[in-house]
Formats: structure tokens, C-alpha cells, sequence
């Protein structure tokens, strides 16, 4: 058994060549949020996975191994529910609402503008549907965000910086660059 015991999230500072050339395993949510786990590469090798506690494996982030090879993670398909807005009985602002209070049950869940997606629960999706949403079940790699004060920010698969000095100005909300004076 090969022992994983490193993680480069997105495989930052990798070469492109050698995330093409790296082996492949694929992991649904349920491994991918746990710190140790077996699995098995795209090459056959028998993976031992021993990350620290609390790491959560995002699919493209790559692990290492102790004899110096590079695993690529991939987001594997599974059962998740994708809820999209009813454009007979709703609005896209229906989202949001289905969002928050999702939120408010700290269900797992995954953003994407035109759609979310949830682990499969029945009764959420029977709530999901009272308030005029479409729910379907679907095979889906599933990323959920990782929460506001998660290490590492967020889950969707790309870094960037981000300014946290806005500021409230007359009833909306302003930061650096937007253009016009501030006290």
C-alpha cells in the first residue's frame, strides 16, 4: 500500500505536464471529507490516505505520495439533488430563498448560478418542492461550499484575493476601486 500523506490544493505550483501525466482517483463527497481513507488510483495502486485532521480533499486538488508520485483527485459522480427554478411558478430569486434556508439547516450544499445541489434527503426535497422549486435526482460530482470560515475559503475550485475592508456607503455596499470617493 502506497501512503498519501500530503495534499497540494488544486495542485498549486504544479507544472500542467505534470498534472496531466499524474494518476487519477475518484472520490465522492462522503470520502473526500474524511482525513484518512484507502483507495485505489487509476494505475491500480492500493492508496493508504493519512491527511491531517479536518483536511477536506476538493476534487483537482492532488495528493502525495511518500515515494514522491502525484495522484490527481477527482469529483466522483453520485446521487445528489439538483434544484432548479420553476420558470411557470417562480423566479430565480427562488433560489436564493431555497438557499438560505437550506442554510439555516447546515445542509451541505453546493452553488452554481443556475442551479443547486443537495445530498438526496426526502424531506428537504419535499420542502424544496412546496416552495415551487424543481428537484431532480441526478449523477453528479457534488462540491459543497466549505463555509465562510472554513480554511481555505471556498469551494469552488479556483483561488483568488479578495478585499475585506468594504464598506456600507449610503445604503449599499462599496469597497476599493469602485469607483467614487470615500469618507
Amino acid at each position: 500500500m502506497l501512503t498519501v500523506n500530503k495534499l497540494l490544493p488544486q495542485g498549486q505550483g504544479l507544472a500542467a505536464v505534470l498534472l496531466k501525466r499524474a494518476a487519477t482517483v475518484a472520490l465522492d463527497w462522503d470520502v473526500r471529507q474524511k482525513s484518512r481513507f484507502d483507495a485505489t488510483d487509476s494505475q491500480g495502486r492500493a492508496l493508504g490516505v493519512f491527511l491531517p485532521r479536518g483536511t477536506v480533499v476538493r476534487g483537482g486538488d492532488v495528493l502525495v505520495a511518500e515515494d514522491g508520485s502525484l495522484i490527481r483527485v477527482e469529483a466522483a459522480p453520485q446521487p445528489v439533488l439538483r434544484v432548479t427554478a420553476c420558470a411557470e411558478h417562480g423566479s430565480p430569486f427562488d433560489l436564493l430563498r431555497a438557499a438560505y434556508h437550506l442554510g439555516n439547516r447546515h445542509v451541505q450544499l453546493e452553488l452554481r448560478a443556475d442551479h443547486l445541489q443537495l445530498e438526496p434527503d426526502h424531506v428537504l426535497a419535499d420542502m424544496l418542492r412546496q416552495m415551487h422549486l424543481i428537484v431532480t435526482e441526478v449523477q453528479a460530482p457534488f462540491e459543497p461550499e466549505s463555509g465562510a470560515y472554513a480554511a481555505g475559503g471556498h469551494g469552488h475550485g479556483h483561488g483568488h484575493a479578495h478585499e475585506h475592508d468594504a464598506h456600507d456607503h449610503h445604503g449599499h455596499v462599496h469597497g476599493p476601486g469602485c469607483g467614487h470617493p470615500h469618507p
